[in-house]
């Protein structure tokens, strides 16, 4: 946008330059006329100035006007001779400026004009016009540098918004995949079960059997259509993904294989993980994982506190620890994209995640989950 703002600025300039140096080139035209307006000289003039203001004529046009005219009538004309020069070098046509300058050159040596270009300095005008084209060829390497370095940003700005994008996606497609090996256990145990029970259909009355029969079925509907929708998940892509299983490890056994690695942790954990939905559990392990990982990726000689409360009314998970001694070891981990899978994970399931200094120059990584409410107002579990 400021880009925008200032490339629009720097029309507007040029359009009262060449204003400005048109009605200077019609003052000193009808001076060395003079005093007259209604001369050839102040028409030609006019028109190289409106040449130069239309940015849609042909590119040839305004130089061969100011060319003729300065060649015809000398130093009146000169000033609009050397922007089109400028803009010639600046759009990298260098060699039509050097003929032009040559043209109007030779063509006041030849016709000699009452203000001549060669006069009262001999090589004056010559050196005016090398540096006009001079000045072209650095503003349009520059213009052009200042072009890519734009292009190069937004290329960068749409890697990065895809690389989000990536994060997300495939955070969602673990998510998926660990819900459904969750659910896929629980209806198979339920389908299972039912299916036991119905086999004493001499002990039991018949509604229960028919009930049983129903439940049974349903749940072997519900795990067909889950795999059905899910199964895709299981592709050669998710496959790839390098992901544990939370779902059945325990996110103090990770933490006891961080401290054998030499990890210093100190641990508050407040109710019993069964209080918690399984979802919320995969969101303790991982939110705990990627905190660990950062700890020890930028502050590897610093102790780590961890707290997590199950609740209800809502699973809380606090990880923070100080800045390393290690001088190479850098705060830095809000730009990574193991976050950004942590955020969509974390509000996929209501709750808000934070990340960022805790301070005193900590980092701290905290999330809130709140419990799911049954009819009852009582937490699932």
């Amino acid at each position: 946008m400021k880009w925008e703002q200032s490339h629009r600025w720097a029309l507007y300039g040029r359009y009262g330059l060449v204003v400005l140096l048109t009605l200077a080139a019609v003052q000193n035209t009808a001076s060395s006329a003079g005093g007259h307006y209604d001369s050839v000289r102040i028409a030609v003039a006019l028109a190289c100035g409106l040449a130069l203001l239309l940015r849609r004529c042909p590119w040839w046009l305004a130089p061969a006007l100011t060319t003729a005219a300065a060649g015809m009538w000398g130093w009146p004309m000169l000033p609009l001779l050397l922007l089109a020069l400028f803009d010639l070098a600046a759009r990298r046509r260098t060699l039509a400026a050097v003929v032009c300058s040559a043209v109007a050159l030779t063509g006041n040596a030849v016709l000699h004009p009452v203000v001549s270009l060669w006069s009262p300095q001999p090589y004056g005008s010559a050196l005016f016009v090398v540096l006009a084209v001079v000045a072209g060829l650095w503003m349009g390497n520059r213009r052009r540098l200042v072009d890519a370095l734009n292009a190069q940003v937004e290329h960068l700005r749409i890697e990065r918004e895809l690389r989000e994008q990536t994060a997300r996606m495939a955070e969602r497609s673990a998510i998926a995949a660990e819900m459904h090996d969750v659910l896929a256990h629980r209806l198979s145990l339920i389908a299972l079960h039912t299916g036991v029970l119905a086999t004493k259909k001499v002990t039991l009355p018949a509604p229960v059997i028919e009930r049983l029969s129903l439940l049974r079925t349903a749940s072997t509907d519900a795990l067909t259509d889950l795999r059905d929708v899910l199964g895709a998940l299981r592709n050669e892509t998710t496959a790839e993904l390098d992901r544990p299983t939370p779902a059945l490890r325990d996110v103090e056994e990770m933490i006891g294989q961080a401290r054998a690695a030499g990890q210093s942790i100190d641990t508050m954990i407040e109710g019993s993980p069964e209080q918690a939905p399984a979802a919320h559990r995969l969101a303790v392990y991982r939110v705990v994982q990627e905190a660990l990982t950062n700890a020890r990726k930028h502050a590897a000689d610093a102790p780590v506190r961890v707290r997590i409360d199950y609740g209800p009314p809502a699973t809380l998970i606090e990880v923070t620890n100080p800045s390393g001694t290690n001088l190479h070891s850098v705060q830095a981990v809000a730009s990574g994209f193991g976050l950004i899978g942590l955020r969509e994970r974390v509000e996929a399931l209501g709750g808000h995640l934070n990340a960022g200094p805790g301070g005193a120059g900590a980092w701290r990584l905290a999330a809130r989950i709140p419990h799911p409410v049954t009819e009852q107002n009582g937490p699932l579990t």
